[in-house]
């Protein structure tokens, strides 16, 4: 059995992460997920959370695993102790990761896992590891985007790489930042496992409109880069070519994006949705004639992967993974990061070129089907689990099949 931890679960932006299990499950495997915090919203499936049931509990629970393994436990506290960051505040919050991995092994007791994955290297990781290393069983974690990479995630990333059993990342980028911050004994350990996507029914999905309504879709911070989006925008309005932008998410920035909409004037081509689900999400998506990501900090977006799935044009930046999926010109569109120009030229031409959006939008799904398909994406972490045992007997021939 499969212990699946993240910080929190279910939730909104990850949706990738219920149909890897879902996939897993269909080939044989037994995954239960977990997670940190208590979920707000409800995919149908009961999650239990580490700090859903009070601090009392989660000491309670913690006190137990201790009694019951009082030599495991101090093992554990040492390793907690060798993997914070420095200072009284990293000490702190090394306590805190160290209670909550004693009280995830209590919860998880009863289940008998015999493997911990946890997706991204960040707080909720380090109880993954912190658990896994007091029930004495190995653990594995998935790489996303370079937020794992920068501060404060980035300090302890190396010592998670050295420890996990494997290490799934989402992009060709991304093992390239782990295989930076490990030296080349550890670069075996190190796979590329995409995120996938449900392939929807594809008649009927090419572009036959002109483009007119753009969206995207994303929290609204800093590094999504919408001050350039807006820029881009105002160019085109400038320029007396007619198209909206929808926007869906929310995020610390919500007020300054929208003193930003009315200070540039485009309150009539700009409508923020705010935070959706995922099925709103999508049918959003399929309202609109293109997708557009103007991210300066990105992995390998799932959402593009929808957009494109979709049969929507799409338009992002060169950054990090995103050049692994598109090909300028071929699928989508490509424009250099943080060049709101290129941004704006790349807009333009899917708003004047009817049969450049049409050619991208008959080539993007083929590529999600190719290679993003759920199904075809999660083949290699299935083989990863069935090499170390955890397929269940009667999923052998379902993995055969694949």
């Amino acid at each position: 059995m499969i212990v699946y931890l993240t910080s929190e679960y279910p939730a909104l932006s990850h949706t990738f992460i219920r149909r890897e299990i879902s996939a897993l499950r269909e080939r044989g495997f037994t995954i239960t997920p977990y997670s940190i915090r208590p979920a707000t919203i409800d995919w149908g499936e009961r999650v239990e959370s580490v700090l859903g049931h009070g601090k009392s509990k989660v000491i309670g629970k913690a006190l137990r695993a201790l009694a019951r393994h009082p030599l495991r436990a101090g093992a554990t506290f040492g390793l907690a102790q060798s993997h914070r960051q420095a200072g009284f505040k990293g000490w702190l919050w090394s306590m805190f990761h160290w209670l909550e991995a004693l009280a995830l092994s209590d919860m998880v007791r009863p289940v008998r896992p015999k493997h911990l994955h946890s997706h991204f290297a960040n707080s909720g990781a380090t109880v993954g590891m912190l658990t896994a290393y007091f029930l004495q069983i190995p653990w594995s974690l998935t790489l996303h985007g370079i937020s794992e990479t920068d501060h404060p995630a980035g300090a302890l990333l190396p010592g998670k790489l050295e420890r996990a059993d494997f290490v799934a990342s989402a992009s060709w980028f991304m093992r390239a930042q782990a295989m930076r911050f490990t030296a080349p004994a550890f670069w075996p350990k190190y796979h590329v496992i995409r995120c996938g996507v449900s392939m929807p029914h594809l008649d009927a999905l090419v572009a036959e409109e002109p483009v007119r309504k753009f969206i995207t879709v994303g929290r609204l911070s800093a590094e999504k880069g919408y001050a350039g989006l807006f820029e881009a925008m105002e160019h085109l309005k400038a320029d007396g070519i007619d198209c909206s932008l929808t926007i869906v998410g929310d995020g610390p920035i919500r007020g300054a994006i929208e003193r930003d909409i009315k200070k540039r004037n485009l309150d009539d081509r700009i409508t923020l949705l705010g935070a959706l689900a995922e099925e709103d999400t999508l049918a959003e998506i399929s309202k609109a004639d293109a997708f557009v990501l103007a991210s300066l900090m990105e992995g390998l977006p799932v959402v593009l992967m929808e957009a494109m799935a979709a049969g929507k044009p799409v338009i992002a930046a060169t950054i990090a993974g995103i050049p692994e999926m598109i090909e300028d010109g071929r699928n989508g569109l490509l424009f250099d990061v943080g060049n709101w120009s290129d941004l704006g030229r790349q807009m333009r031409r899917l708003l004047t070129d009817q049969e450049l959006s049409k050619k991208l939008s008959e080539a993007a799904p083929r590529t999600i089907a190719e290679e993003f398909e759920i199904a075809r994406a999660v083949a290699p972490l299935a083989a990863l689990f069935a090499q170390r045992g955890l397929l269940d007997e009667q999923g052998d021939h379902v993995l055969g099949q694949s």
